[in-house]
Order: structure tokens, then C-alpha cells, then sequence
């Protein structure tokens, strides 16, 4: 009984361990954005704010004008700007992705052409490389098809990193499926990309919905990529415009987490509301 009490306990002060280990950071965050820029910098740490102000907020969504220096100015529109770059880029490549995933994985499954396994195995074989080592030779390709600091160059580059993923997922998802459902559609005189689109895909969309998840959370906080490919404010997304709150004498920490925390509220959004959709996607090509 000792031992099962004594396990009980581990078990709850590593849950409560692992919490802290993962909320603090955020709940910090949250306390900072509501906190005046002087109780930020204070010596005492405050677990609470001791003076709540909508001041960062204030100044983020346009209702107040932020001074540095000499210099005031209105944050909102490159914070608005930013966040429709966000949308549009991770918007764009989920869809991209998991529209070629669908096929590309079909394809790999049901298709008999030379090379099949070997063409898969090279495809997924990508996700080991470090994205730093592409880096420059990728700079230098986009900058040789006029791809910079544009929505289709930031696009194709999101792609090309998340759809072996997909990839990946979709053709296990496609390989626990019987091919009796295709073959009594083939019967009845119905095409092949008739049967994908209309029997194969229904089918599989919870593997479709958790490949969109995954491929949206993970541009979502790009940060590297779109620091090279996106350099001005025409393309530039959050993870890139919040960095930029650090000033030549001066850090607005209460800006920047009020920025945070306003642009962790859409992938927040989505795993809430689709998170039974990511478990079932990934458990889908388990066993057949």
C-alpha cells in the first residue's frame, strides 16, 4: 500500500513539475502583458500584477499611439499587417499541403510505378535535414526566381518542409484502408479520381484534418524562415514583428508578451476545437 501511495505521489509531483515546466513560461507572459512598464521592471517579482493595465493591449490594437525616445507612433498597422501575413502564408501552405499529401500519398499507395518505395523513402528522408544547411543554396534559388519577400516564395518553402510529413501520415492512413471499397466503386463504372475524391478522402478525413494541424501549427511559429525570405513588412509575420518591439535603449517587455499572447490565440483556437480530430488522424493508420 506503501509503495502504491508513495508511486501516486511521484506521479502527481511529476505532473505538477511538468505543468510548471510548461505553463510558467506562458502564465508569465500573461501576467507581464497586463503589467505597467515600470511594475515590469521592478526588482520584486509579482506573481500578480499589482496595478492590471490594457496598456500594451491598447497599444497593439491601435487605441493608443507607443513613445520611444522622441518618437510616437501607432503600432497596429504593422501589427495588423503582420498578423494578415501570418493568416495568408500558414493559410495558404496547410492548404497546399495537405491538398498534395491527399493525392501524393494515393498515388504512393495504390499506384505500381518503378521506384515507388525508393521515391517515398527519399521524399520522407527530408524531414532529417536540418533546415539550416539548405539555408543559403534556398536563399540563393529564390532569389534567382524573384521569390523573396513574397506570399507564393514563403509558400513553396512552408511546403516543401511539412508535406513529407504529410506524406507520411496520409499513406498510412490510405494503407489500413481496404481496397474492397475502391474496387465496388471501380465495378459500378466510377473512375479513379472519382472514387478518391468522393469514397477515399471522406473517409480519411480525420487523417486530412490532423496533416491541415499539424502543417498550420508548425508555419504558424516559423521563425527562421520567414526572418530570411521575409524581410520587410510586405511579407512579414508575427514571429518576426514581435522580436522587432526590442529598441536600440530599450525593451518593451510588456508589448512584446501582450504580442505574444494576441498571436497565440489562432493555434490555440485550432487545438481546441479540432484536437479530437489530430488524435484520431494519428492514431488512423495504427492497424487495419
Amino acid at each position: 500500500m506503501k509503495s502504491k501511495k508513495s508511486a501516486r505521489i511521484g506521479l502527481a509531483l511529476g505532473v505538477i513539475a511538468v505543468l510548471v515546466w510548461s505553463l510558467g513560461p506562458l502564465y508569465w507572459s500573461m501576467v507581464a502583458s497586463f503589467t505597467p512598464p515600470l511594475d515590469i521592471t521592478d526588482h520584486v517579482f509579482h506573481y500578480f500584477p499589482v496595478r492590471p493595465t490594457l496598456e500594451h493591449y491598447g497599444h497593439l490594437l491601435g487605441a493608443t499611439s507607443v513613445t520611444q525616445g522622441n518618437i510616437t507612433e501607432s503600432v497596429w498597422p504593422q501589427f495588423s499587417r503582420a498578423l494578415v501575413n501570418s493568416v495568408i502564408t500558414v493559410t495558404a501552405a496547410t492548404l497546399v499541403t495537405v491538398a498534395l499529401a491527399a493525392f501524393g500519398a494515393y498515388a504512393f499507395v495504390r499506384l505500381r510505378f518503378p521506384g515507388r518505395n525508393a521515391l517515398f523513402a527519399l521524399v520522407v528522408a527530408t524531414l532529417a535535414i536540418p533546415a539550416y544547411t539548405v539555408m543559403i543554396p534556398l536563399f540563393r534559388l529564390m532569389v534567382s526566381m524573384q521569390l523573396v519577400d513574397t506570399y507564393v516564395g514563403v509558400t513553396l518553402i512552408y511546403v516543401s518542409a511539412f508535406l513529407p510529413l504529410a506524406l507520411w501520415l496520409m499513406r498510412s492512413i490510405y494503407q489500413s484502408m481496404p481496397l474492397s471499397l475502391e474496387e465496388a466503386a471501380w465495378i459500378d463504372g466510377a473512375g479513379r479520381l472519382y472514387t478518391l475524391v468522393r469514397i477515399v478522402m471522406p473517409l480519411a478525413a480525420p487523417g486530412l484534418i490532423a496533416s491541415a494541424m499539424l502543417t498550420f501549427l508548425s508555419a504558424w511559429g516559423q521563425f527562421m524562415v520567414p526572418l530570411v525570405f521575409s524581410p520587410t513588412m510586405a511579407t512579414k509575420p508575427l514571429t518576426v514583428l514581435i522580436p522587432e518591439f526590442i529598441g536600440k535603449n530599450y525593451v518593451d517587455y510588456g508589448l512584446m508578451n501582450a504580442a505574444g499572447m494576441l498571436a497565440i490565440l489562432p493555434p490555440l483556437l485550432v487545438v481546441l476545437f479540432m484536437n479530437r480530430f489530430l488524435i484520431s488522424g494519428l492514431t488512423a493508420g495504427s492497424g487495419k
